[in-house]
């Protein structure tokens, strides 16, 4: 792990980067709020000054989560590739990376675990959804939208969670894919394009190098944060 320089300014930001290296390094489950006091040098009351819980740390990696996945579904569409596909690659990618690791499922499921973060990825998907699926359901109201994704939310749960399981990770894919894009009415031609398509990805592979894209994001941002404090308060003096 990097070292942490204690004389960087903004107690926040450096709360958050140490937070998000943590929890993304180490998992979300195995990092304390007293780690990352005792790491920084800071009273565990200083901490919770600036991030009463946990989970308030948590959704502040998650909200950055979301802007990392605009970026690939932005970049996706600029590529020519449909929302449709680039949704059900997200999910697919998302499902493998957490077989494959305990430290990212261990963070899925925190996230989909906490009512503070649950509601942030309920928000956020929403209107994720409604961009993707707005042609197949014309007329939805936006109570619509919100309690579907209420039920969707759960189906991703329910994918990421199952690991030590008998079924392959190609039929849960396949299940939960079909399950989302029939409660959003996508005929099932279409469906089973888009399913076949996926599954013939390698998206183990994708899973990993998006997760290595992600991080090297989380660390980018993070930097930026502290460096763009840096120059205001030297441009104050």
């Amino acid at each position: 792990m990097a070292h942490i320089n204690k004389k960087r300014p903004n107690t926040r930001l450096q709360i958050i980067q140490l937070a998000a290296r943590l929890f993304i390094e180490e998992g979300y489950s195995k990092t304390t709020m007293k780690k990352i006091s005792q790491m920084l040098d800071l009273s565990p009351g200083n901490i919770t000054f600036y991030f009463p819980t946990k989970d308030h740390l948590l959704a502040v990696l998650v909200d950055e989560l979301f802007d990392f996945q605009n970026l690939l579904m932005e970049k996706a569409a600029q590529e020519g590739q449909r929302s449709l596909l680039a949704y059900c690659l997200e999910l697919t990618t998302i499902a493998a990376a957490c077989e494959d690791s305990d430290v990212v499922r261990d963070f899925y499921l925190s996230s989909y675990s906490s009512e503070y973060t649950l509601n942030l990825i309920r928000v956020n998907d929403t209107e994720k959804t409604r961009s993707v699926f707005e042609e197949f359901c014309p007329g939805w109201s936006q109570a619509q939208w919100i309690a579907t994704e209420n039920i969707v939310s759960g189906i991703e749960y329910a994918t990421i969670m199952t690991r030590e399981c008998s079924t392959p990770l190609s039929v849960q894919i396949e299940t939960a894919l079909n399950a989302i894009m029939t409660i959003y009415q996508v005929p099932k031609e279409l469906r089973e394009q888009k399913i076949r398509k996926v599954l013939a990805m390698d998206y183990r592979a994708m899973g990993q190098r998006i997760l290595g894209e992600f991080r090297a994001y989380i660390e980018k941002v993070n930097e930026e944060n502290l460096k763009n404090v840096i120059r205001e308060k030297e441009n104050k003096v």
